[in-house]
């Protein structure tokens, strides 16, 4: 464990922006370019919601609440991936979780970043 490290959570008003950053400095490069990468958010009182993933060949995928607003990516060389959130909505707040799946079925998890939207 330990593996990911996030940033970028915080306070923001309704129709702001944050860009959460995930970064696997101790992991070896081939195992982050192979894994799937995902964040996840849970809401107070509520389960965890697969929020965006996108694939080791760039494929992404979005749950409809957040598309046309929340954007996943990935920079291979710095070990590091991102969901940049434009149009923030009090629904969206909540902890941000980044994950990592391998293709041998292994999760790595960060710790958890608070994002809170106020109205």
């Amino acid at each position: 464990q330990g593996q990911l490290v996030e940033s970028g959570g915080g306070l923001v008003q309704a129709g702001g922006s944050l860009r959460l950053s995930c970064k696997a400095p101790r992991m070896i490069l081939s195992t982050f370019t192979a894994n799937t990468k995902a964040w996840y958010r849970q809401a107070p009182g509520k389960e965890r919601e697969l929020v965006a993933r996108i694939t080791y060949d760039g494929n992404s995928e979005y749950v409809d609440s957040v598309k046309g607003r929340f954007t996943i990516s990935k920079d291979n060389s710095r070990k590091t991936f991102y969901l940049q959130m434009n149009g923030l909505k009090p629904e969206d707040t909540g902890v941000y979780y980044c994950n990592q799946h391998s293709p041998s079925g292994y999760d790595y998890w960060g710790q958890g970043t608070q994002v809170t939207v106020s109205s």
